[in-house]
């Protein structure tokens, strides 16, 4: 039985900020659905309480929107703040999708509803003295929540994998980034398929086998570039692979889609990165349609819509893993009794953090710091804002 706890008194917020970051990415990045990716976009939220305590939260995009996002979260999502005791939530987090579900409903919204989630829960962890991992570990102690029994490590290491965004790259150089990923510790590793000759993927997945050996775990990533037939057809090509799942064949809202391509290609299916509400990944685990379910903590609307993703994939007897964000999603695996792979994405905001996340033999290790622990460095943040205006 959980040791029980006292919940956390009131409080309330004094002040906020929001910014929005265009960031350069140090190598053109390529996929099968976004093309060429020279930079994205950094959306934060600061919310600091009565006692001065501040909670930092953040999303993403992948180089368009993020003003939009700014906007929603200036004038209609940090307005619902006020007044609220910024400890319950989940009350905040129904609040907002009720209150703006017409215009909302995933789309913008979760990306702004997830920037100001990821604060509160920092806030909490912070008042609490707690890093995250620990807050979400007791909060969702409660086995019912995880259908059954949860059993948690010890420690907070979670296995980690390198997320190539390389459709484009040479083999040479494809093969070349993974003994760069090996060098700095991965023990697993993906890389994107999806070029308009099936041949040539199967001939660079088998450059990548040959070249990892067998059993060593390999992904691979469509980016919902193929048709269903098209993916059935791809997963039966790369069957003797051996691989740990193919991710987002198809449209990610193609639910019964998602099922055909499992039932049939042979291969388990990752999927959900493109899913912005928890209901959406309700239909897709109803329709049986994936092995790993896959949310983004910055585009479905926070910590509290990801936990209970993660709830539903424990229930349905799956695994949960992540996509992106890897410095928040960390803590959240940790926090999973049904975690896979942590994703370790080639966006670059190391260059922006004071303590970049490591990966040793494989795994990644939760911080201990309050909170989540992402330390942005705010002056070189605004210093190549101002050089790209």
């Amino acid at each position: 039985m959980a040791k029980a706890w006292t919940p956390t008194e009131e409080f309330h917020v004094t002040r906020t900020s929001v910014a929005c970051y265009r960031i350069p990415l140090p190598t053109v990045l390529t996929d099968s659905t976004h093309g060429e990716m020279p930079d994205f976009e950094l959306i934060t939220v600061c919310i600091v309480d009565e006692d001065g305590i501040e909670g930092v939260g953040y999303t993403y995009t992948v180089g368009h929107g993020g003003l939009s996002v700014l906007t929603l979260l200036e004038h209609d999502v940090l307005p619902l703040l006020d007044g609220e005791d910024l400890s319950q939530i989940q009350n905040i987090w129904d609040k907002t999708w009720s209150h703006l579900h017409w215009i909302g409903r995933g789309g913008v919204l979760a990306f702004a509803m997830a920037a100001v989630d990821i604060a509160l829960w920092d806030l909490k962890a912070k008042r609490e003295n707690l890093p995250l991992w620990q807050l979400l570990r007791r909060e969702f102690a409660d086995t019912s929540f995880w259908g059954g029994t949860c059993v948690f490590r010890d420690d907070a290491k979670v296995k980690a994998y390198a997320g190539g965004i390389d459709l484009m790259l040479p083999l040479d150089d494809l093969l070349a980034q993974t003994q760069r990923n090996l060098d700095n510790g991965f023990r697993a590793i993906k890389m994107k398929v999806g070029r308009d000759d099936l041949n040539e993927d199967v001939e660079r997945i088998s450059a990548m086998r040959k070249f990892l050996g067998d059993g060593f775990p390999l992904m691979v990533d469509a980016n919902m570039r193929w048709s269903v037939e098209r993916a059935i057809d791809s997963a039966k090509a790369f069957a003797d692979s051996g691989l740990v799942w193919l991710e987002e064949p198809i449209a990610p809202d193609d639910f019964a889609g998602h099922r055909k391509v499992l039932e049939c290609g042979g291969i388990p299916i990752s999927a959900g990165e493109n899913l912005h509400t928890v209901m959406e990944f309700e239909h897709l685990l109803s329709a049986g349609g994936v092995s790993f379910a896959e949310p983004d903590v910055a585009n479905i609307g926070g910590v509290t819509a990801w936990m209970q993703v993660a709830s539903m994939a424990a229930k349905s007897g799956l695994p949960v893993t992540s996509h992106g964000v890897h410095d928040l999603h960390v803590h959240l695996l940790a926090a999973s009794p049904n975690a896979s792979f942590l994703e370790v994405h080639g966006f670059g905001l190391e260059p922006f953090l004071a303590d970049p996340l490591r990966i040793v033999d494989g795994w990644a290790t939760a911080p201990n710091r309050p909170g989540h622990g992402v330390e942005f460095d705010w002056s070189a943040l605004n210093a190549l804002s101002e050089s790209m205006n």
